[in-house]
């Protein structure tokens, strides 16, 4: 079983992209972030005629998120629990059956924070806690899950080409990275990183300053796995071909195999 996660940085725009990785990938469910379309604009028939089940949970503009997949989910929940005032997409999940039984799949776009000293970055810092709490109540009600997504958090400073750039940014700030660390205490498994220590293992590039032929990459996007999910997994790869294709986003999908 194939379950990916991409943040497309504007589905229309990078409509041909998708159609193109999807063709090629075959995942199971992909799971899009920065999908930047509200439900009735999301270029549904042209994925749907391919034969791709869609769920999203857009809003205009900006943000967004999206599960594309094989076969329809049991059940979908749109938006992170914990605050009844947030209006930000940023959150959906999906149940689908397996021959292991069911299993969570959710697509998370964690809000960048930046500037550091505005309001964005204290909703960063909320916005994770709410991500630890549904964490624990998934882990007790032990489904097996996936929470994938653009996490927007350089968990270490391995996971950036030259780390002391982001030394003030909120994607490495310590109080982003002990977050994400909390996530991790609580038994989940950093898929990638529980399949290789490469160096240079990048996810995202920077459309500025020459980043992309100069590997100047950071890795923000994350597949954190429940501890009975991960026994399964078979292996983890990074599709860094596709940064390269015509108008790419600047992140790339990255594709977790998990045996079914």
């Amino acid at each position: 079983m194939l379950v990916a996660t991409w943040n497309i940085n504007g589905v229309k725009a990078r409509l041909d992209a998708l159609l193109q990785w999807l063709d090629e990938c075959q995942p199971d469910v992909a799971c899009l972030q920065e999908i930047k379309s509200v439900d009735e604009a999301f270029p549904r028939a042209e994925i749907e005629a391919r034969g791709w089940q869609i769920e999203t949970h857009g809003q205009k503009g900006f943000n967004g998120v999206a599960l594309v997949s094989k076969t329809p989910a049991l059940s979908i929940e749109r938006g992170l629990a914990g605050d009844e005032t947030d209006e930000q997409a940023r959150f959906i999940s999906g149940l689908w059956s397996t021959s292991r039984g069911p299993i969570r799949i959710a697509s998370l776009y964690l809000p960048n924070g930046n500037p550091v000293g505005t309001e964005k970055f204290p909703y960063k810092l909320r916005w994770m806690e709410r991500l630890e709490r549904t964490a624990r109540q998934w882990l007790a009600e032990e489904t097996p899950f996936v929470l994938a997504g653009d996490y927007n958090v350089i968990p270490q400073p391995e996971d950036a080409k030259n780390a002391a750039d982001w030394l003030g940014d909120a994607l490495y700030q310590p109080e982003s990275r002990a977050a994400y660390r909390r996530l991790m205490n609580l038994g989940l498994v950093d898929a990638l990183r529980a399949t290789t220590d490469r160096a240079q293992t990048y996810t995202f590039w920077d459309y500025q300053a020459g980043a992309w032929p100069k590997n100047n990459g950071i890795r923000i996007d994350h597949m954190l796995l429940s501890p009975e999910l991960s026994a399964a997994m078979k292996g983890v790869r990074i599709d860094k071909y596709v940064r390269a294709c015509e108008k790419p986003s600047d992140h790339v999908p990255v594709v977790l195999n998990i045996e079914d």
